[in-house]
């Protein structure tokens, strides 16, 4: 489920390097990307919760913990 999860997300966000930590059905993912650059927070999360939107509808995900910032930390 974490490879599942990693690719939703890089094949989402351009350039995305990204880390999934899973404990049930609760997840921490981590995102870094250029692409987030200029976003604000809400929406840099908004990008994250499309990609992996069809792990929420079907279950497999319950609780998010998303990490999403650009290559300089921003």
């Amino acid at each position: 489920m974490n490879e599942a999860i990693s690719q939703a997300v890089a094949a989402g966000i351009e350039g995305a390097e990204v880390d999934v930590v899973l404990e049930g059905n609760r997840a921490l993912i981590t995102v870094v990307s250029p692409a987030f650059e200029g976003l604000s927070r809400v929406q840099k999360q908004q990008k994250v919760y499309a990609c992996i939107d069809a792990f929420i509808k079907d279950g497999s995900l319950h609780a998010v913990t998303i990490r999403a910032q650009t290559p300089d930390g921003g």
